[in-house]
């Protein structure tokens, strides 16, 4: 284990950590298959960014009982294919051992593991896995349930930019900085594909300045050229995370926005080179004061959650951690956004609360 050595190497200034964004990717084709068949093509997806040079392999761990309310709803980017259905398969897939042996292999091979906790159940077992680093998704970094249970662990947290404002970000990092942890913030752009002036890099200025003791990063989702990459680089961007994948043209909405090995190896080595400080930036650069793309992505309702009871909570109990649940989409759920954890905790119930009925205001005193 060499997790200590992997966090310095993470958060070491005169380096860029390259991350490689495998997420889901290991899902290649629309009928199941067997968990040793995704076993096989995680670790196939893990060499491939390991001899491409990529620092860090990450993925997301679901665990649906707490991520996704129970009923069906179509996401937007995803072909039709119900999300409970998908995200259902997606758990079942990933059971404990397929984490315990990814981490293995990638400890083999010499490179950092690690994944997104896509609720606090997925964070819980990956923290019996063991993960140098935790990283929440866009829809996620209000999730200040999963957030307190991450802050536990003291190990360094990255955040990105994809679903949020930039004064949601302000109170996101006042909240996380308050648990005393480590802290990154990667720059995000969820829209694709994306036009050289809608990258808007003036950001990653605004974020290093902003945010002066938090490393900035980029989250590129450009699947064209690494000159945006190079060019956040250029603006000091300290982390690059991209998406991972064999071939654009496999099932699953998360190939069609990811680099192949090849195109891999072509942006560490260029990046290593330092063929940033020779390309234009300007291109990409957009303006300094313009808001998060974030702020108004077409996603939001879908992937930002709600608190709801994760068990029946009689009248009067005063409500804890193992009361509740933060689930999407909040867009069906006509409960407090996940936000608003820190003033549920500790508050009554008025009444009989409901298992995985929306807990709202008016419930609690």
């Amino acid at each position: 284990m060499r997790e200590n050595t992997d966090v310095k190497k993470f958060f070491a200034q005169d380096r860029v950590f390259v991350i490689a964004e495998i997420g889901k990717n290991f899902i290649q084709t629309e009928g199941e298959r067997p968990i040793d068949e995704y076993l096989e093509n995680a670790k196939a997806l893990i060499k491939a960014a390991k001899d491409a040079g990529a620092d860090a392999v990450k993925f997301q761990t679901h665990e649906v009982e707490d991520e996704q309310y129970p009923a069906e709803i179509t996401s937007p980017h995803f072909k039709s294919l119900d999300r409970l259905r998908w995200l259902t398969r997606n758990t079942n897939a990933t059971p404990f051992s397929f984490w315990k042996e990814i981490k293995a292999y990638s400890e083999k091979l010499g490179i950092v593991f690690f994944s997104t906790p896509m609720s606090r159940k997925a964070a819980e077992k990956l923290s019996k896995v063991g993960v140098p680093i935790w990283k929440l998704g866009s829809g996620d970094v209000e999730d200040f349930h999963t957030i307190n249970y991450l802050a536990t662990t003291k190990k360094p947290l990255i955040i990105s930019t994809g679903m949020v404002s930039r004064k949601e970000l302000g109170d996101v990092v006042s909240y996380i900085q308050k648990k005393n942890i480590p802290l990154s913030i990667l720059y995000c752009i969820s829209a694709y594909p994306c036009s050289p002036e809608s990258f808007n890099l003036a950001s990653i200025k605004y974020l290093k300045e902003k945010y002066p003791d938090a490393n900035i990063g980029f989250s590129d989702h450009s699947i064209d050229s690494h000159l945006p990459a190079l060019a956040a680089v250029k603006l000091g961007a300290r982390i690059i995370e991209k998406h991972f994948s064999f071939a654009r043209d496999l099932w699953g909405s998360d190939h069609k926005a990811s680099i192949n090995p090849d195109e891999m190896k072509k942006m560490v080595r260029a990046i290593r080179k330092r063929e940033y400080e020779k390309i234009d930036h300007t291109p990409y650069y957009g303006k300094y004061e313009k808001e998060f793309e974030g702020a108004t992505n077409q996603f939001r309702p879908y992937f930002k959650k709600a608190i709801v009871a994760s068990t029946d909570i009689p009248e009067g109990v005063i409500i804890g951690e193992t009361h509740v649940y933060t689930m999407r989409p909040a867009k069906l759920l006509d409960g407090l956004p996940a936000k608003e954890i820190p003033n549920v905790l500790g508050k009554r119930a008025k009444r009989r609360i409901k298992s995985l009925e929306p807990i709202r205001s008016d419930m609690i005193d």
